[in-house]
């Protein structure tokens, strides 16, 4: 079968673990009898650089057209002069919005033989941590309104009026900004319902993460939630509050099976959950809309310090596609094939240069992605 996919190498490490990653799938269409046809296009960085612009309309048209997209890493200190509504990270939110990726799943796994990588205890960590975050991504402060003023005396602006304060400053004009966080029932809804049809696959157990004792917004957050959770009574529903979560994320990582939250908190969240697993270059991740649409890519970012000395870890990647296959081409046996070779390729020894004891021989970019094809 043939199967259009979009791929977005991006800016640094991007199109060198983008690379792999297509070596890889190109592996498992041999082995399966599958064609996957990839199409790069532009965004982040290197669209600035080619066209003026982050993410260009070709891009968007692309992606729309696909069984699926398939993304590097964005952004890097090259633009970071660029304005803001044009930096590299605003082809993300692009993406996400225009082709309505809604429910974001980033795994954190901490694989048994990477164990003694992980920053946490062993008898914290115990047999192992496999926590699913499922994160609601084209909400919240992320896109809410925003704007920057200059708060005065007399300002006019009711921001401003309400934002100014004359004890600051000498009483003084100065500048102010906000982000508004804004989510509607229906958005939370359909985020919830994911996070409870991912829970029932697992161990039936959602964490839903909010800060309900000081924001409106939470409120309403808890509020759905528990309401969808009477849809799901073989699934077990507790709440908690986002610096409650951050702390038991260490304390006690076992407590979590499907933690769903907002777009702000997951970001920060999933983040700290992928150090938990000792190497954020290990993480896949998932955006999905409504129906098998998706668009993958690892958590990692652009990492432009590496880029071109083929160290950096193509793991994630890798497992991205694994994601790819299962959740948006139904191609359960084949993403479980990817996911075994790489676990092959940890119970080998082979070891990436971000997961190499300091000192240790390590795997580089293009030998672990022709290793892990090898072992399809």
């Amino acid at each position: 079968m043939n199967y259009n996919i979009a791929v977005v190498p991006g800016d640094g490490i991007g199109p060198e673990v983008i690379e792999e990653a297509i070596k890889v799938l190109d592996s498992v269409g041999a082995k399966y009898g599958h064609e996957f046809s990839c199409t790069k296009v532009l965004a982040g960085g290197a669209a600035i650089d080619a066209c003026g612009e982050c993410l260009p309309k070709e891009t968007l048209d692309v992606c729309k057209n696909s069984d699926a997209v398939l993304l590097g890493a964005v952004g890097g200190p090259k633009w970071d002069n660029v304005p803001g509504d044009q930096r590299p990270e605003r082809a993300l939110l692009g993406l996400r919005k225009e082709m309505g990726l809604y429910a974001n799943l980033r795994p954190a796994v901490v694989f048994k033989e990477l164990k003694a990588a992980s920053p946490l205890k062993p008898e914290i960590i115990g047999d192992g941590m496999d926590i699913l975050i499922v994160r609601e991504l084209t909400g919240g402060i992320y896109f809410g309104s925003r704007n920057t003023f200059e708060a005065s005396g007399d300002a006019q602006d009711e921001h401003a009026k309400f934002m100014f304060d004359p004890t600051l400053n000498d009483g003084k004009p100065y500048l102010g900004a906000y982000d508004m966080e804004y989510y509607s029932e229906p958005e939370i809804r359909r985020i919830a319902i994911t996070a409870f049809d991912m829970a029932m696959k697992r161990n039936k157990r959602v964490t839903s993460v909010d800060k309900a004792n000081v924001l409106d917004s939470s409120r309403l957050w808890r509020k759905v939630v528990t309401e969808v959770a009477k849809d799901y009574p073989e699934v077990s529903l507790d709440h908690m509050y986002v610096d409650n979560a951050a702390m038991q994320l260490i304390r006690d990582p076992g407590h979590f099976d499907v933690i769903v939250t907002s777009n702000m908190f997951g970001d920060i969240l999933s983040d700290e959950a992928s150090q938990i697993t000792g190497s954020i270059g290990m993480l896949p991740s998932a955006s999905l809309t409504t129906g098998n649409f998706g668009m993958y890519e690892p958590v990692h970012g652009s990492a432009p310090d590496i880029a071109g000395t083929n160290t950096a870890n193509p793991l994630a990647t890798i497992l991205s596609v694994a994601m790819m296959l299962r959740y948006t081409l139904g191609l359960s046996e084949e993403a479980n094939a990817i996911e075994n070779a790489v676990e092959k390729f940890l119970s080998d020894g082979h070891r990436t240069k971000d997961i190499a004891p300091e000192g240790d021989a390590f795997v580089g970019t293009k030998e672990t992605g022709d290793l892990v094809a090898s072992l399809i």
